[in-house]
């Protein structure tokens, strides 16, 4: 039983890099899921009859329910035994996947996509939480890189094996892959990872664990409403101000608490903190980045769905090879050097992709894509190895699912901002002589999106319309790049006033060292 980061005194457990193995595969299938569902859309709703809101709804139950469930998923695994929750996660991910395959109306799919948002909420905080307790400093950042790699390969390997799927086979495939992906994590995880547990960890306690996913899961609903509802409508600012409060009085509730689900403790843990706030904030701009550039790639440019996947792959190669450089550059300059630097790097990336212009083509595109793959690939793996290292093992878990909780949020506030940003923005440029003679309600159906608008200009064979729409969205993505460039830059300054100097970031003591007692809530 691992119960202790290792140190210079403890041998490195003998298996470790092969157990790093089984949870590089369980993050892969996780990245993975992340796009291939929206590759199958399209398909989905022809076949399945779905409505537009039925089909966010496909998308976005795994979103609500991993979110909400990945505090208490972490906690469970401290009490229970990391690698007995995390299989669990994955067998559920697993039968998810299954039963998403199978479905043959939308409540089913949207049931099975809930379902693996479970088996997500499971697999993310406690496949990082068993990092710390299989590796010490000198090798922890090469293994957040590995997952962090594994986590992000996904996104673009996502639309690549999607669209493929789909030119050769139904819409059920794009879930049926995840089967042999979870069951081949499930067999690495059981054969080859130690198991971890907290000892003093507390029984889950039953009304935070319902404030927490009652909050979050209506906060994140909330966000991503906003976009398509806008934010004074009763359906976004109902739910954002219930979650508000829901939040709080879990706040309230967590601060008396000796073990709490919340762990407000390690918020007060300045290395903590301030990296996890960076690796949301880098989530955010990511998020922005991943929601403008597909729609631009294969509805501008013209691409197919497989195309659009290969073209994002300079993306993953930044990632690459910042997460191959990101431990040695950490060690000799320190974290806080190499997170601002990425950051610094990812600003520049941003700046060049606004400049992009109608004509510029897919090779300007992959040059900033790739860039900003490097920056983003050293901040994030950074920023999460330095916040890791700051838990001790007794609440590995429960500061995982905290630090992903956030992470999760910034992503989703990110698509929520800027794809409100983007839409409306679009929406008012879509304008003038190639609106104005379309049939009545047409020019509406055209302002909802740069593929409507297309769809609608090859119907009636109206190419103005659709070289008008191109630019208005160009229009859009270059401003929500420019807003994703000052968010990097204030982060990068952010990052390099106030992340400690290499050495101070030593863990927590655990719960009994200080004014808490040892005990948890029974």
């Amino acid at each position: 039983m691992v119960t202790l980061h290792p140190t210079t005194d403890t041998p490195p457990h003998p298996r470790r890099w092969w157990a790093l193995g089984a949870l590089v595969a369980s993050f892969l299938v996780l990245g993975f899921d992340l796009t291939i569902l929206n590759v199958a859309l399209p398909t989905m709703a022809g076949q399945l009859d779905a409505s537009t809101g039925e089909q966010q709804w496909m998308a976005d139950a795994y979103v609500i329910v991993f979110a909400a469930l990945m505090l208490p998923a972490g906690l469970l695994g401290d009490r229970y035994g990391r690698r007995r929750l995390l299989i669990a996660g994955l067998a559920v991910f697993l039968l998810g996947s299954l039963a998403g395959t199978l479905a043959d109306d939308v409540p089913t799919v949207i049931a099975a996509r809930a379902a693996m948002g479970i088996g997500g909420a499971l697999i993310t905080p406690l496949a990082l939480s068993v990092l710390p307790t299989l590796f010490g400093p000198d090798e922890r950042g090469k293994a957040v890189a590995a997952v962090t790699s594994a986590s992000a390969l996904g996104l673009p390997l996502g639309p690549i094996v999607g669209g493929w799927l789909l030119d050769h086979h139904g819409w059920g495939s794009v879930f049926l892959i995840n089967v042999p992906m979870a069951a081949l994590g499930i067999t690495a995880c059981a054969l080859l990872l130690p198991e971890s547990r907290d000892p003093a960890a507390p029984r889950l306690d039953l009304t935070s664990t319902a404030l927490t996913v009652a909050g979050l899961g209506t906060l994140v609903y909330a966000i991503i409403e906003a976009p398509h509802r806008g934010w004074t409508d009763p359906l976004t600012l109902g739910p954002l101000l219930t979650g508000t409060a829901l939040v709080a009085a879990l706040v309230v509730r967590e601060r008396g608490a000796p073990r709490p689900l919340l762990d407000l403790d390690l918020l007060t843990r300045r290395p903590f903190l301030l990296n996890t706030l960076t690796a949301t904030l880098v989530m955010f701009v990511l998020a922005g980045l991943m929601f403008v550039l597909p729609p631009y790639l294969q509805t501008v440019l013209g691409n197919d769905a497989f195309g659009t996947g290969l073209r994002m792959l300079p993306l993953m190669g930044g990632m690459l090879i910042a997460a191959k450089a990101c431990a040695p550059l950490a060690a000799r300059y320190g974290a806080r050097a190499v997170i601002s630097g990425g950051l610094a790097v990812l600003t520049c990336a941003a700046l060049l992709g606004s400049r992009t212009e109608p004509g510029s083509g897919y090779g300007y595109v992959a040059l900033w894509l790739g860039t900003a793959g490097i920056g983003f690939g050293f901040a994030v793996v950074a920023a999460m190895e330095t916040a890791l290292g700051t838990l001790p093992a007794d609440r590995a878990g429960s500061g995982s699912g905290l630090l992903m909780t956030v992470r999760q949020m910034g992503s989703a506030l990110g698509i929520a901002l800027l794809g409100s940003l983007l839409s409306s923005t679009y929406g008012a440029r879509v304008t003038g002589d190639a609106t104005a003679a379309l049939p009545p309600g047409a020019t509406d159906t055209a302002r909802e999106s740069v593929v409507a608008a297309h769809l609608l200009a090859e119907r009636l064979g109206a190419p103005e319309l659709a070289r008008a729409a191109d630019a208005a969205y160009l229009d859009g993505m270059r401003l929500v790049l420019v807003v994703c460039a000052a968010a990097a830059l204030l982060t990068a300054l952010a990052a390099l006033t106030l992340l400690p100097p290499p050495g101070d970031g030593t863990p927590l003591p655990p719960p009994g060292d200080g004014t808490r007692p040892a005990d948890g809530r029974q």
